[in-house]
């Protein structure tokens, strides 16, 4: 009967310990355990230590088959495939996106007849009836009021099309804020405050066509930890999205973006005056930029504003497509108004902006037309930039942050590039009627090229992305590689660099930074630490606070357990020996425990509430008539990052940048004494900023 029962077999030493083989059942995985909970932070070096055992142990078990040694080499090859994926996913979606934005943009104001998906240009390509002087024109493409009515011409026509081109605009702009609401609440913004370096690398490189400024800016920019694997197959991932956006061409001209340049005109020393007068304006437009965007934001998110998401983006689309109708230059894609601002005004030039007075008699090459006096078109174009500049600078503080998935970039260079070709054609006809005074005497002679207006735009572009975002040398390194000359780095690098310090004296965060903060990611800059306080000043618990959760290695309870994660919200606990000596063994995760604990009631009989839970390699000894313990070694952290009480909060501030810490303990001789947490030294700093610790809520 006792045998029946399942006791008499076990010998005495097992009835004081318990069965043996079931206890161990922890010790190989199961689901989930060591991952992380959504927006939670990862504690790198826990996850390279997990990473290097892993790859310890493959290498091992590699020795003793062909199917362990393949498995091994698919393991190595795992995360260059991921890098691989998404380099071709980032490549193939950007191009798809260009490919759409044409359309759709062009959708806003007619139709191409012979085939629908045609975008204008695309239409006009395949007509037989297109002719170089109107090549934006040909019968197959018609606008929508002349499509239904017939006429080109009257205000009815104007009229008919304003009202289709606000129409299409609401109805594309509810399809994007629908389906972020519906199916990809995470989609909405430009995704670079979410700190995803191979994702930002790529979404860089597709953007500019630029994968080395791509790594970079994921480097300078996107993470505070980055180790040299994270470079490499950063770096692996923007190559292969150039290399497929390439392979695609969406813009039919065999470059990776729509505003690619070549200048052929030299810059001189006189021009650095400019240069760095649009690094001014470029700082000062980041600093207006910044601090209006995050009031804006603020106030959505603390107002019932943020609740009609839907709502905000049909209204800002609305007031958006109505001031824009009317100017040209606001009506077009932003890419399409920064490639004609770049662009340089040779002979086939039928914009606007190159609307100059021809000498009949010129017989210089096309590429290196001498400068020439403004004509009407110019100083129309230049009304029209102005009020676009000014339209620009309103609206984009609106936009950048609301439910719909958008970005930063091509707007900032948007403004730059207008203000920097404003300022281009100042400068050229001040070259071309005052070519005697002494600023201009030494390399503007009469009849020579000597100013592009076209480069003052790129510089300007540079600048205000620069007083937007803070970039300085992976900015530089993005516009020489969307210009592919390095003979305007030195403009470039002037008017980053005055950008930068003109924003940094009115604050030191840029717009990604400002809203890390504004969200809740616990975020840790590059700013130096330099103030002497020590890691007493900042572990918890403080002098009148509750005494730090523990768990002991042998004496909780599975009940005890599950009320301390009910009755509280950490993230893990530490280990000790016991409560009365604080002996400090290991750190365990909240998350494993919960894991650990479900996975034992339903796989393990006799865990119960009062089961023992135990971290030591050997049981308790514990009575033979008690329940069944439960061992949890497995899941505990041995070796976690431990501080002094006395050490200095400036080695501990750079303890967590460099190895991207979650949490470390603090002890004396061994002895727990508390815990520091990420959150703890971003509250900490905030406090020696004189601002209120309490203040900076993490999501």
């Amino acid at each position: 009967m006792a045998e029946a029962d399942g006791i008499s077999s076990a010998t005495p030493t097992e009835e004081m310990n318990g069965a043996g083989n079931l206890m161990d059942f922890l010790d190989e995985p199961f689901p989930d355990v060591g991952t992380y909970e959504d927006f939670h932070t990862i504690d790198w070096l826990r996850e390279k230590s997990r990473d290097t055992d892993r790859h310890r142990k493959i290498t091992s078990k590699s020795k003793e088959s062909m199917w362990e040694l393949i498995k091994g080499l698919l393991d190595a090859w795992s995360g260059w495939l991921v890098m691989l994926l998404i380099g071709l996913l980032s490549g193939t979606l950007a191009g798809v996106i260009d490919l759409a934005v044409d359309w759709m943009t062009d959708l806003k104001e007619g139709v191409c007849l012979s085939a629908f998906w045609y975008s204008h240009e695309q239409c006009c390509w395949t007509s037989n009836e297109t002719t170089f002087a109107d090549r934006d024109k040909c019968p197959q493409w018609q606008k929508w009021a002349e499509l239904m009515t017939g006429y080109t011409e009257g205000a009815g026509v104007y009229v008919l099309n304003y009202f289709l081109y606000v129409l299409w605009a609401l109805f594309f702009s509810f399809l994007a804020v629908s389906l972020v609401r519906v199916f990809a609440p995470y989609a909405c913004g430009s995704g670079i405050p979410e700190v995803l370096s191979a994702a930002a690398a790529a979404g860089v490189s597709v953007a500019f066509g630029a994968p080395i400024g791509g790594v970079l800016f994921s480097l300078e920019e996107v993470s505070y930890y980055f180790p040299l694997k994270t470079l490499w197959r950063s770096f692996f991932a923007a190559l292969v999205a150039a290399f497929t956006l390439r392979s695609i061409n969406p813009f039919g001209n065999n470059r990776l973006v729509l505003f690619y340049v070549e200048y052929h005109t030299p810059w001189y020393m006189a021009e650095l005056v400019p240069f760095i007068l649009l690094g001014v304006f470029g700082g000062l437009w980041g600093t207006l930029f910044i601090r209006g965007n995050i009031a804006w934001c603020r106030r959505r998110k603390t107002t019932s504003l943020g609740k009609y998401p839907v709502l905000e983006v049909i209204a800002v689309t609305g007031i958006t497509a109505i001031l824009a109708f009317p100017n040209p230059y606001t009506r077009r894609s932003t890419s399409e108004l920064i490639s004609e601002l770049f662009n340089d005004c040779g002979a086939l030039e039928s914009s606007q902006l190159c609307d100059y007075i021809n000498n009949p008699n010129m017989t210089r090459p096309v590429d290196d037309i001498p400068d020439r006096p403004a004509g009407p078109g110019v100083y129309s174009a230049l009304w029209q930039l102005t009020l676009a500049l000014i339209f620009k600078i309103v609206i984009t503080i609106f936009t950048f942050g609301m439910k719909i998935p958008s970005g930063l970039f091509i707007p900032s260079m948007a403004v730059g590039a207008i203000a920097g070709r404003i300022v281009g054609i100042a400068v050229e006809q001040m070259a071309y009627h005052h070519h005697d005074w002494i600023i201009f005497k030494n390399w503007c002679r009469p009849g020579a090229d000597c100013v592009t207006p076209g480069l003052y735009a790129m510089v300007g572009a540079a600048a205000c992305l620069g007083g937007v975002t803070r970039m300085t040398v992976s900015l530089v390194v993005i516009m020489f590689e969307l210009t592919g000359g390095l003979e305007y780095i030195v403009p470039l690098m002037a008017a980053a660099v005055t950008s930068k310090w003109v924003a940094d004296a009115f604050g030191k965060e840029g717009i990604y930074e400002a809203h890390i903060q504004l969200n809740g990611y616990p975020y840790l800059d590059q700013d130096e630490f330099t103030h002497r306080t020590l890691a007493t000043d900042v572990m918890r618990p403080r002098r009148n606070e509750p005494p730090l959760s523990v768990l002991t290695q042998d004496s909780t309870t599975v009940e005890d357990v599950e009320t301390l994660i009910k009755e509280t919200d950490y993230n893990g606990f530490p280990v000790v020996v016991s409560r009365e000596s604080e002996r400090l063994i290991g750190f365990v995760q909240r998350r494993d425990l919960i894991l650990a604990i479900k996975n034992a009631r339903q796989k393990q009989d006799g865990v119960v509430s009062n089961s023992v839970v135990y971290f030591t390699e050997d049981a308790p000894q514990i009575p033979a008539s008690n329940p069944q313990p439960l061992k949890l070694r497995r899941i505990l952290n041995l070796s976690p990052f431990t501080v002094t009480d006395h050490t200095p909060m400036e080695t501990v501030v750079d303890i967590f940048r460099k190895l991207g810490l979650r949490q470390c303990l603090v002890t004396r001789s061994g002895r727990l004494l508390g815990i520091i947490t990420k959150k703890d030294v971003l509250r900490h700093m905030a406090q020696m900023m004189n601002q209120d610790p309490e203040s900076i809520m993490f999501n």
